[in-house]
C-alpha cells in the first residue's frame, strides 16, 4: 500500500466519521494538503469552502450551512436571526449566518456561506447554549429563550456596537412565536434577561404578550 492511499484512506475515515473536516484536522491525521487536491479533482471530496471538505455523497441537511460555519468557527455560537430561524421562529430567511464569538476571538476571513460575525461579551457568550448534530457536526446554537434576549440586546440601529442589529421587529417576533408555540416560558426568558442586564427592556414586551395569559 502507498503513502497516497494510506493517506486518502485516512481522509476518508475521517470524513465519515466527522461529516466535515478542516485542513488543520487532516494535517493532524498526516495526510497532506496535496492529497486533499488530489482527492478533490478526482471527486472522491467535495470542498465546501477553503480548506473544508465533505465526502461527495454526504446526505444534505436544511440546516447544511449552520454546520458549515460551525467547522469554519469552531468557538463560534449560532445567534440572533440564524438561531431564530433554527427554531423556526421566524419566516425570514438570513442571507448570512450569524455567529457569536469573544471579543478577543479572531474573525475569519471571507468564507463561504458568508457569515455575519457579531462579539459576544464573556458574561453572556457562554451561556444558553445547545449542541446539535447536523450532518455529523456537532453545532453550538443558543436556545430559544436566549435567542430572544439577545434579539433584544442588539436591537438598537445605531451606534459601533450594533453595527449589525437586526432591530426591534425580529426581537418582538422571536418572542411572541416562543411564546405562543411554548419554546420557552416567561420565567426562562426573565432569567436571561435579568442576566443579560436588559430585563427593563424586555419586561414591559412580556408583561404584555402574557397578560392575558
Amino acid at each position: 500500500m502507498t503513502e497516497k492511499n494510506t493517506q486518502r484512506e485516512r481522509a476518508m475515515s475521517l470524513l465519515e466519521r466527522e461529516g466535515m473536516a478542516r485542513l488543520s484536522e487532516f494535517k493532524k491525521e498526516g495526510i497532506t494538503a496535496a492529497t486533499l487536491a488530489r482527492m478533490r479533482d478526482q471527486g472522491l471530496v467535495r470542498q465546501l469552502s477553503r480548506g473544508l471538505y465533505q465526502l461527495p455523497d454526504a446526505a444534505g441537511d436544511a440546516n447544511h450551512t449552520l454546520a458549515v460555519a460551525a467547522k469554519l468557527v469552531p468557538k463560534g455560537v449560532v445567534c440572533l436571526v440564524s438561531a431564530l430561524a433554527f427554531h423556526e421562529l421566524t419566516d425570514t430567511i438570513p442571507r448570512n449566518i450569524w455567529m457569536a464569538i469573544g471579543p478577543k476571538d479572531r474573525s475569519p476571513a471571507r468564507t463561504q456561506p458568508p457569515l455575519r460575525i457579531v462579539r459576544f461579551g464573556e458574561k453572556v457568550l457562554h451561556t444558553g447554549i445547545e449542541e446539535h448534530r447536523i450532518e455529523g457536526v456537532t453545532v453550538r446554537i443558543y436556545g430559544v429563550a436566549k435567542t430572544v434576549v439577545d434579539l433584544f440586546r442588539y436591537r438598537q440601529s445605531a451606534g459601533i456596537r450594533y453595527k449589525n442589529s437586526s432591530g426591534i421587529n425580529l426581537a418582538l417576533e422571536g418572542l411572541r412565536e416562543a411564546l405562543r408555540r411554548r419554546k420557552a416560558t416567561p420565567a426562562e426568558i426573565a432569567e436571561y434577561a435579568n442576566k443579560g442586564g436588559i430585563w427593563k427592556v424586555v419586561q414591559p414586551y412580556l408583561e404584555a404578550m402574557t397578560a392575558n395569559g
